[in-house]
């Protein structure tokens, strides 16, 4: 915990030119997470029962980000067997809420309240990422707690960071992970969890030392659209944070990430079995979610129950997709064009069967 957070400080005060509001920032993301780190830790630590908790068959969806990750991650917590960790959960997870006071837990409505302030000060956000108190979050979010994340890079550059992290050991970030799920789990007995991160990508074997016999779901899009999508929800993210911001360079930053990401889960992959996951095809979870969905539960031998059937039409039908407006972006935005991405990720293209994507 102390190297990671030292090199993250170290890179952010010496490359990220942070301005008053950017370092603001940084020291409330690492204050928090320094917080909610002891404070699960404790939490399990003086309760032998919590440690007895077996998360058991978990689903995991590891794709790059902009791939559809929170679409399939929502659809599937709507499965009543089911549950996501929640945005509130992990902003504030301990003591975890129990079931008698779920409801009227006031963390809910002060995440939410976090959540529209954030819209207020950056309102692009809101058509890049779906934000909700009780909406599906990221396994980056539980990372964070022992600061071995690429959540910390979205707001602040921090290459020599980032090159650290890459080469990192995620076992410590692994640990606090399935200690914070077993207290959830404790105080609210459930199904199977879902969880979702691109952060996986860059460390399957760890992932799956940590949980055995997940059942994984890689998603797959055109990286002439993902790369540019990504680089612009991390310019959104750190425009108003530093003195000395670059699209160019940030749009480089995350492109070299994609990058690591792919060449180690395609080495991963080369050793695991062929079942080891479920491949998806972002255009194909976008136009047929709902039969998307009956794939991924057919691949790992399991049925879609006519209850998840009903809520994943009524949600799709009550939360169309684009409600929150259209992210624009173009890959000239970052001094790209379409065919230079497409040249560049073309074996990672051709290797998963990748459609292109108008």
């Amino acid at each position: 915990l102390t190297e990671a957070m030292t090199r993250y400080i170290e890179s952010a005060e010496s490359e990220s030119s942070l301005n008053f509001l950017g370092r603001m920032a940084v020291k409330n993301m690492l204050v928090n997470a320094l917080g909610s780190h002891f404070a699960v830790e404790d939490w399990c630590e003086s309760r032998q029962e919590v440690q007895q908790e077996v998360i058991e068959r978990p689903w995991v969806v590891v794709g790059l980000p902009r791939t559809g990750t929170s679409i399939l991650s929502i659809l599937m917590g709507l499965d009543p067997f089911n549950r996501h960790l929640m945005q509130w959960e992990a902003q504030n997870p301990i003591p975890p809420s129990s079931l008698a006071s779920v409801n009227e837990d006031p963390r809910v409505a002060a995440c939410t309240e976090r959540i529209g302030q954030l819209n207020k000060m950056n309102p692009t956000l809101a058509s890049m990422h779906p934000f909700g108190s009780k909406l599906a979050e990221e396994c980056t979010a539980v990372f964070l707690y022992a600061m071995r994340t690429i959540g910390m890079e979205t707001i602040a550059y921090t290459p020599s960071y980032g090159q650290w992290l890459d080469n990192a050991d995620m076992a410590p970030a692994y640990a606090i992970h399935k200690r914070l799920l077993q207290a959830l789990q404790h105080a609210q007995p459930s199904g199977s969890w879902i969880l979702k991160s691109p952060n996986h990508l860059w460390c399957l074997p760890e992932l799956l030392r940590a949980y055995p016999d997940a059942r994984v779901i890689w998603t797959h899009r055109d990286p002439a659209k993902l790369v540019p999508s990504l680089a612009s929800l991390n310019s959104a993210m750190q425009i108003q944070l530093t003195r000395d911001f670059d699209p160019g360079r940030v749009g480089e930053y995350w492109a070299s990430k994609v990058d690591t990401a792919v060449a180690s889960a395609a080495a991963f992959d080369d050793s695991a079995g062929d079942d080891w996951c479920c491949h998806v095809q972002y255009q194909d979870l976008i136009a047929r979610p709902e039969a998307t969905l009956e794939k991924i539960y057919e691949h790992f031998g399991e049925t879609v129950n006519p209850v998840h059937r009903r809520r994943m039409a009524s949600w799709l039908n009550q939360r169309p997709q684009h409600s929150e407006g259209i992210h624009s972006y173009q890959p000239g935005d970052f001094g790209w064009t379409s065919e230079q991405l497409q040249q560049r990720y073309r074996q990672y293209r051709d290797r998963y069967k990748v459609p292109t994507e108008d």
